[in-house]
């Protein structure tokens, strides 16, 4: 039974001694204490040597849903680490979902292998998994759904049960389909138990169920899962014939998985990358955000040379410009966030783009009178300039007005060209509000003191 109260760094603590000290037994004892889930994050959690280490450890009969629940990146670490057999072994029972997720990151030769050891049944259901798009329905649904007629009675569906001897896990509801297999409805299983067995499923059924589109979005499904507060629901195809479920299990893993895609993003960091992974790909990932950062920050520096001149002539204006700019991105950088987090949920159309923009047009004018003020009296006490002060205010002011617009019109023209907002929404966000504050700053200070 897992331990529930010990924390990840305590069980890292523990792995980690254990290792060094070459205490394989103790490695043994943890392992057997957590579900696959947390061997995977204990994995993730570990620098390489110690990573494949720890891997030589895991039950062999739990690898394959280790694998499943690890980033791509360090499963294909993992993998590779892996003889034939026992990558054959370790996805071997696992459903046409969960294989479908890693069978792309298989090397070719175990993949082709795997397909001819199936039978006819178990690789055109793959097949069938691998033909739909990654982030869709078809790639989220499981096709060990019970379907029944609607024309049949209790007792038959019964007695159909019975001769299969179990149901799929997660099965809280059956499906009901027509002659031609098409969704129609479901019948929960507390109805099937408690009534007649004489009555027909059509008596009883629910028909007035969401089905989910097999080409849907897999974050749409998601946003439908969380609306509609479902557990399952059935997948068909344009025809509206029925070709498998999906269920709450796996929606977790979306949402999961969107979160942290929306993190990484913000950083400009691919939302698999390995913590613990060498130091030179991980330099080359950063370095192509941190050269899109050195151009527009050569873009400010361009600028603020224009008034060279000024700078030369009053020092107040170099103490004081980074507040300009620091203050507009963060207004732009709380604008940016809502709206970015808005976009995901489908929050933000073209319908009510132009009222929200209107909204943060009018808390931006508000925080900057108000901030603007306060700035302003502090730089008339320090430097004893009432036309520094003004200037700044001015300069505050409008550079809080330009973050906030940006921060609402940036993700919205990404999306439309698109391009994912959080993965460069803050890069251009920063430049505007630097550009426009050293201009706007520097700008009114060249025109009303020198």
């Amino acid at each position: 039974m897992t331990d529930t109260t010990e924390t990840l760094e305590h069980r890292l603590s523990r792995i980690h001694l254990a290792l060094e000290k070459e205490q394989l037994e103790r490695v043994d004892d943890v392992l057997s204490d957590l579900e696959p889930a947390e061997v995977a994050l204990l994995l993730e959690s570990l620098p390489p040597a110690a990573r494949i280490s720890l891997w030589e450890r895991v039950p062999g009969e739990i690898d394959g849903e280790v694998l499943l629940h690890v980033h791509d990146e360090v499963r294909g670490t993992l993998i590779d680490d892996m003889d034939h057999a026992e990558i054959v072994a370790a996805t071997t029972g696992l459903d046409t979902t969960d294989l479908a997720e890693i069978f792309e990151d298989l090397p070719q030769q175990v993949a082709a292998d795997m397909l001819r050891s199936m039978d006819a049944l178990q690789r055109s259901r793959l097949q069938e998994t691998l033909s739909f798009e990654e982030d869709s329905a078809g790639r989220l649904m499981r096709t060990d759904t019970i379907a029944v007629r609607a024309d049949v009675s209790l007792e038959t569906v019964r007695r159909f049960l019975r001769w299969k001897e179990a149901v799929p896990d997660n099965t809280h509801m059956l499906m009901v389909v027509d002659r031609n297999g098409r969704f129609v409805g479901v019948l929960p299983l507390a109805r099937l138990i408690a009534n007649d067995p004489e009555m027909a499923v059509a008596d009883l059924m629910d028909s007035d169920v969401d089905s989910i589109q097999v080409t849907m979005k897999s974050t749409d499904v998601a946003t439908l899962f969380q609306t509609h507060d479902l557990t399952s629901a059935p997948v068909v195809d344009e025809s509206g014939l029925l070709l498998g479920r999906i269920i709450i299990d796996d929606i977790v893993d979306v949402i999961r998985e969107n979160s942290e895609q929306a993190l990484m993003n913000m950083a400009g960091l691919d939302e698999e990358e390995d913590l613990f992974a060498p130091v030179m790909p991980s330099a080359k990932r950063r370095a192509v955000w941190l050269g899109i950062n050195l151009l527009t920050a050569f873009l400010a520096a361009w600028v603020i040379g224009r008034f060279e001149a000024a700078l030369d002539q009053i020092v107040a204006l170099a103490v004081l410009m980074p507040i300009v700019a620091s203050m507009g991105g963060i207004a732009g950088s709380q604008t940016l966030t809502l709206a970015i987090r808005g976009l995901a949920l489908g929050q933000i159309s073209r319908t009510n783009s132009h009222w929200l923009l209107r909204k943060e047009i009018g808390i931006a004018a508000l925080n900057g009178v108000l901030w603007s003020l306060v700035v302003a009296v502090l730089a008339v006490l320090w430097f004893n300039s009432i036309a520094i002060g003004v200037i700044i205010a001015a300069a505050l002011v409008i550079n809080m007005l330009a973050a906030g617009v940006a921060g609402i019109v940036i993700p919205l023209m990404l999306k439309r060209a698109g391009i994912d907002p959080a993965l460069s929404g803050s890069v251009i966000l920063t430049t505007v509000t630097d550009v426009v504050g050293f201009m706007s700053f520097l700008g009114l200070a060249t025109v009303f003191l020198l």
